[in-house]
């Protein structure tokens, strides 16, 4: 563990989680300087955003367009500001729009594109274990915490990241992208609890307000759940008809834009075929959806971009055995993975990290766009890495 007295950023949502971590690491001897991310939301401009600063918050709720229950709201920036001040730290709010910006292009060129994003991993590799990493820099941390449900295992010098004692709530699916250098400084204190009880507990036993806060439910910056609604804001063209077909190319049916359905999707199809069908498909450049029976969403191999790898790659050179999980709510299951080599000109090497996973049994829905999180398959609990699906077979 960092040397008592150590400083350290925790990433204050204003959340029970976050703000449990925060009283831990007090309670540990380390300095906590709290932080609550600006990100804002789409159509905003500067004037419209609330002027945070260290000591508080003022500002018109009526034009602040974040989610109620998001990670970024108004009442979750008065929540972070609360705590501190019953924990007696410093609050900094550091103003991440821009950057929150590139989360929202990427969310709608996902599904532009036919893909299903995920954009809390995205948030977590780009901003709260990339820019968040640098700020504390500025502040003289050396480490940065968040209130995710894994660990840091220091035991052999080596830093590696594992699953959270809690299966129910595990995080570390979401945070597979961190980068390896970068564990060495996470602190990730709340993932030591074997339940969400204890970390409330813990909360009340601090005396902190939103001990017994609810859950987050939503994207923050899509606080309706309509997330074709923000597509379509952004991307207009894409609200064009099309056609709804199944394996054979027959039509079936019409739709109003392929961004509005997801791969496994059965609900709101509008189509009657006697038995129950899926969307098994979609082709953003004809913008049609493919729809057939729960078996033709099953998928025996994937090759996925963009890897991350928290072990040594050597190891994967050959084919490895190992527990995939190619969904936030899903199990990771036997499968076997090796590195194949792409070539990419945008990337300084000319190369690009891709890695062929094979599923010991097929798997249901595995959807391009979305991560696949790789983990040991004689230690479940460590995670080796992961990347971003990009074919299916």
């Amino acid at each position: 563990m960092p040397p008592k007295g150590a400083k350290v950023l925790v990433a204050m949502s204003g959340g029970v989680d976050s703000s449990a971590a925060a009283a831990l690491l007090l309670e540990q001897g380390y300095e906590v300087v709290g932080c609550f991310m600006r990100l804002g939301s789409p159509g905003e401009t500067i004037d419209e955003m609330m002027p945070f600063d260290s000591a508080g918050v003022s500002c018109d709720p009526s034009k602040v367009k974040i989610g109620h229950q998001g990670c970024c709201s108004v009442g979750d920036a008065a929540d972070a500001r609360e705590v501190a001040a019953k924990l007696g730290i410093p609050l900094y709010v550091c103003n991440f729009k821009k950057d929150f910006g590139r989360i929202i292009d990427y969310f709608v060129d996902a599904y532009a594109s036919g893909r299903t994003p995920n954009p809390c991993v995205r948030c977590n590799d780009w901003l709260k274990f990339g820019k968040l990493h640098e700020y504390a820099q500025q502040i003289g941390a050396g480490y940065v915490a968040s209130g995710h449900y894994a660990r840091i295992d220091r035991s052999n010098g080596s830093p590696k990241l594992l699953r959270g004692l809690d299966d129910k709530k595990d995080q570390s699916y979401v945070l597979f992208g961190a980068p390896r250098d970068r564990l060495a400084e996470m602190l990730l204190p709340i993932g030591e609890y074997a339940t969400k009880a204890e970390v409330r507990a813990i909360a009340e036993k601090h005396d902190l307000p939103v001990f017994d806060k609810p859950d987050s439910q939503e994207i923050c910056f899509v606080p309706d759940n309509d997330y074709a609604g923000l597509v379509e804001r952004r991307r207009p063209e894409l609200r064009v008809k099309g056609k709804i077909v199944n394996l054979h190319g027959e039509q079936l049916g019409e739709h109003d834009g392929q961004h509005k359905y997801t791969i496994g999707q059965r609900r709101g199809l509008g189509v009657a075929a006697g038995e129950p069908i899926y969307v098994v498909d979609k082709d953003p450049e004809t913008n049609t959806v493919t729809v057939g029976s729960n078996t033709d969403l099953m998928a025996q191999s994937c090759v996925a971009h963009e890897a991350n790898w928290l072990i040594d790659e050597s190891e994967l050179r050959d084919w490895k055995p190992v527990l995939a999980q190619h969904r936030y709510n899903s199990a990771p299951v036997p499968a076997r993975v090796r590195i194949i080599d792409r070539e990419d000109p945008d990337t300084p090497s000319g190369r690009v990290g891709c890695f062929e996973c094979v599923f010991d049994v097929p798997q249901r829905a595995v959807t391009p766009g979305q991560a696949l999180a790789l983990y040991d398959f004689d230690h479940p609990e460590i995670v080796l890495g992961g990347g971003w699906i990009e074919t299916v077979s």
